[in-house]
């Protein structure tokens, strides 16, 4: 049984508690069941909120446009174009060009659940004892929660207490304020997570990883330049490395099963079920039908998502984590057709199909998209992502558990602030080349030296677009092209290994306003990519504030830029 023990949540509890706003955090009572009629002390009562704070950072990562989608779709490896006679499009669109604006539906979902978790831990934290293990648990929660909404927003309303007068409005601070807390916090409750490992729940460890986080981003989030950040995280890493008990786990997809609760590498967890807690829709957003069939999955796939074609360019020959995290090409039945057919699949013919092809109508995705939007992508166009384990039958990747923090992010964080401090930079390139050999068929290949590290991007960056009309017109004509390269990148080749290790576990948005280029831009807004053209402005690099929040709380401030 994976699932942790505050998975059922009772109906009751959780309407006494629904906090209604995301900025105005006061109870609203659906039911005669009020703190005046229900014992908020009560040790059962207790444990369902404490376990509403755990679902609401599951629902924050895998509502509709949550967490997975805000950190990937405006990056450089993973898009939804608009789908020629299907649809999609619309929210997608601004988020791979970057062209949100506060009614992005994307920010709406990760501000309310943020907060609504954020409430339900104040709540718990207002009666809990001031020490032990539940209240630790409590204010990691909390603050992993802030870490979140410091990524995305910057600044955000700061709240430690459901305890308020009537009328109270929260009162934003700086990303700074919020910044600090995170620190303080989590240093204060280290010790009393303690050590044991169970799954879907922090410890220690899990700690250092929040921390690491916020150390290695600093200067990417205030724009500075002070080292001792670095030294920081580095700090925090070594102490997961050296103490944590974690290992890399034999085989690259152990991290992306549908149950990893066996897996050494993983460290912090959110546990889903099939059953129980049903989230992660990602083998409908991504996959055809026919497509799906290959893995034995019976349901009725939407054909969305896919790869940025210049990110499937970008891997380095006999890397596996190529056809372990994209399917492309002609698709044959993987789990029930023992012969190993091709899959029929009605609709458009693709270009560039190879002989297997043959005309017969096979599905067969097409590495080449046309466009985001102008026309769009054809049906069976683009690599589809396949990372997280698709489960025969009707369950598909809805019950697959999410590694949050795992070993390797851990090794990453340490080989990037060794480099960036500039010592023992071998031991930053031994560490990846561990990381990658489980990759690789060939132990050579999987080596990473301080010179390919340091050096530039393969990523071949420039905005590739086609905008003829029809599956099988890819007019030179109509080709708009930009050729800006990756070799202008400051530790491009680190930035590269980060996105073939973690494609699509909420890194790439992150690590892309991290990484610079020699012109003191970062990668995220100085590259351009597929649709999505460089720019020098600098506020994309966080969200505004949503509009239903600032319509909700008269004193709240829009970030600068929106």
């Amino acid at each position: 049984m994976k699932l942790n023990k505050f998975l059922f949540i009772s109906i009751a509890i959780s309407a006494l508690l629904t906090i209604n706003s995301c900025t105005d955090l006061s109870e609203t009572v659906y039911s005669e069941l009020t703190d005046e009629t229900v014992d908020v002390n009560d040790p059962e009562i207790i444990g369902y909120m404490m376990g509403e704070v755990y679902a609401q950072f599951r629902f924050m990562y895998w509502g509709w446009n949550g967490y997975f989608d805000v950190m990937e779709e405006c990056a450089d490896t993973y898009m939804t174009p608009k789908r020629i006679g299907i649809g999609w499009g619309d929210l997608y669109i601004p988020m791979h060009k970057h062209s949100w604006n506060s009614s992005q539906g994307h920010i709406d979902g990760l501000w309310h659940y943020a907060y609504v978790g954020i409430g339900y831990a104040n709540k718990c934290l207002d009666v809990l004892p001031k020490t032990g293990t539940e209240q630790a648990e409590m204010r990691f929660m909390r603050a992993l929660n802030y870490y979140v909404l410091l990524d995305a927003f910057r600044n955000v309303p700061l709240e430690t207490t459901q305890i308020h007068e009537a009328g109270y409005l929260p009162k934003q601070v700086s990303g700074e304020e919020i910044f600090a807390f995170c620190v303080e916090e989590l240093n204060a409750i280290k010790d009393e997570l303690g050590t044991e490992k169970h799954f879907g729940y922090p410890n220690r460890f899990a700690a250092n990883m929040v921390l690491a986080k916020l150390y290695l981003n600093y200067n990417a989030y205030f724009n500075k330049s002070d080292n001792s950040y670095f030294e920081k995280a580095l700090a925090e890493v070594e102490a997961v490395i050296k103490d944590g008990g974690y290992s890399l786990a034999p085989n690259y997809l152990d991290n992306f099963k549908e149950d990893i609760s066996q897996s050494p590498e993983v460290i912090f967890a959110l546990p889903l079920d099939f059953t129980n807690a049903r989230h992660n829709y990602l083998v409908n957003k991504c996959l055809v039908g026919a497509g799906a069939a290959a893995y034995g999955y019976t349901g009725s796939p939407w054909n969305g998502s896919c790869a940025v074609p210049q990110f499937i360019d970008s891997y380095e020959e006999g890397d596996n984590r190529l056809k372990y995290t994209w399917t492309g090409g002609v698709q044959k039945f993987a789990t029930k057709d023992a012969n190993g057919n091709t899959i029929p699949q009605s609709g458009d013919p693709i270009p560039f199909s190879t002989d297997d092809w043959a005309g017969q109508g096979v599905l067969n995705y097409n590495k080449n998209v046309h466009s985001i939007d102008n026309p769009g992508a054809y049906q069976q166009e683009g690599y589809r992502f396949v990372k997280s384990e698709i489960v025969a039958g009707d369950e598909g990747t809805y019950g697959n558990d999410v590694a949050f923090f795992r070993l390797a992010d851990a090794m990453f964080i340490k080989a990037e602030c060794l480099l960036r401090l500039g010592r023992d930079e071998q031991t930053a390139a031994d560490l990846i080349t561990q990381v990658r050999a489980r990759s690789f068929d060939s132990a050579a290949k999987a080596v990473r030296t301080v010179a390919q590290l340091k050096g530039g991007s393969r990523y071949d960056y420039g905005h590739r677009e086609y905008t003829s009309e029809g599956y099988a017109n890819w007019d030179p004509a109509s080709y708009i092209a930009t050729n800006e390269g990756g070799a202008d990148i400051v530790l491009g080749g680190l930035l590269d290994d980060l996105a073939w290790e973690f494609a699509g576990e909420h890194h790439r948005r992150q690590d892309l306003i991290r990484f610079k280029m020699t012109d003191g831009r970062n990668v995220f807004n100085g590259k351009s990519w597929f649709c999505k053209n460089a720019t020098t402005e600098t506020h994309w690099d966080y969200f505004p504030i949503p509009k239903s929040a600032m319509d909700a709380n008269i004193s709240l401030r829009q970030n600068q830029g929106y």
